[in-house]
């Protein structure tokens, strides 16, 4: 299971937008929840 989670990592890394240069409290639902599907997968690649 954890090489699904590290492939769907390489993954986001590829596709999705990074956020990390914007301020926090200035973004979109849309993009928290980006943030915060990116942050859980990257915690399940690393168990």
């Amino acid at each position: 299971m954890k090489f699904v989670f590290k492939a769907l990592n390489n993954l986001n890394k590829k596709v999705l937008p990074k956020l990390s240069k914007k301020d926090p409290l200035k973004l979109t639902k849309i993009e928290q929840a980006l943030i915060a599907y990116r942050y859980w997968v990257l915690l399940k690649s690393l168990d």
